[in-house]
């Protein structure tokens, strides 16, 4: 992946205090109209019988849910721009892990349920939407969670349903890709659907990695409380080719392959 230039790690120039200052006056009133009015708004279109009409390829649900987090991504100043085109049905997609925005520019795009950490599950509204959004909840470190995971993913690609996963197992730096567990990918081996592998880049090139990304001891609220202040700037989603289903063998080199081709993104 290529370096960021030497002034990406910082959050604060790009216009000063007083810019930071002017975005938060203009995007927290639209932060608290998305929350407070757009959300409710959806929430009661989700529990109504229409939800499952037919759209195209998708429910009426989850355009909903796609339309809510496009929304989301545009009040923190992202403008998405896509390339390639998702899998339809039931596929196995997995992407670089930067932030807790990547899920919200993943569900842009794709309605896919996620498997997160369980702490995911305590932070103020995302954690709540994520239960919303179909999320699997992983407590990491613990093999008893992973099967239920793995077990969880089977039923889903089974029943023709999407899944989105990080391999990486965490975020870093958002300079680097990290390794990608293979165990992940056993549901997708199982069930026989292809694997899709996406690749994550924010900014011009992607050379705004190392900013949205977690800082050293950042907490998500101060993460996102960062990111709402920030200037507005590219989100990329690639949605690379897919491995099929026998297309080569075992999970392992599943796993290498999905990394080398968002690795070829991310150095470009």
């Amino acid at each position: 992946m290529n370096a960021p230039s030497p002034h990406v790690g910082a959050a604060a120039p790009a216009g000063g205090a007083a810019a930071r200052a002017l975005r938060y006056a203009v995007r927290v009133p639209m932060l608290l109209w998305h929350v407070f009015v757009h959300l409710p708004l959806v929430l009661v279109l989700i529990t109504l019988p229409s939800r499952r009409l037919r759209i195209g390829p998708e429910s009426l649900e989850d355009r909903l849910i796609r339309a809510w987090s496009a929304g989301l991504m545009r009040v923190f100043g992202f403008r998405l721009r896509r390339y390639g085109t998702p899998l339809p049905g039931a596929a196995l997609f997995v992407a670089n892990h930067v932030s807790w925005i990547d899920i919200e520019a993943l569900h842009s795009q794709r309605m896919m349920g996620f498997v997160a950490k369980r702490e995911i599950e305590r932070w103020p509204v995302v954690g709540w939407l994520a239960a919303r959004g179909q999320t699997i909840f992983h407590h990491r470190g613990s093999a008893e969670s992973l099967g239920g995971v793995l077990h969880e993913m089977l039923a889903r690609l089974r029943s023709g349903r999407s899944v989105g996963v990080f391999p990486e197992g965490g975020t870093r730096d958002g300079r680097e890709l990290g390794p990608f567990h293979a165990r992940i990918f056993l549901a997708a081996v199982e069930a026989g659907v292809p694997v899709q592998p996406v690749a994550l880049r924010y900014g011009e090139r992607g050379d705004a990695q190392s900013v949205v990304a977690f800082h050293p001891g950042e907490s998500f609220l101060a993460n996102f409380l960062r990111l709402l202040g920030e200037p507005a700037r590219l989100a990329e989603v690639h949605f690379l080719t897919p491995i099929q289903p026998g297309e080569t063998d075992g999970r392992r080199r599943i796993a290498e392959l999905a990394r080398q081709r968002i690795l070829e993104v991310m150095r470009h």
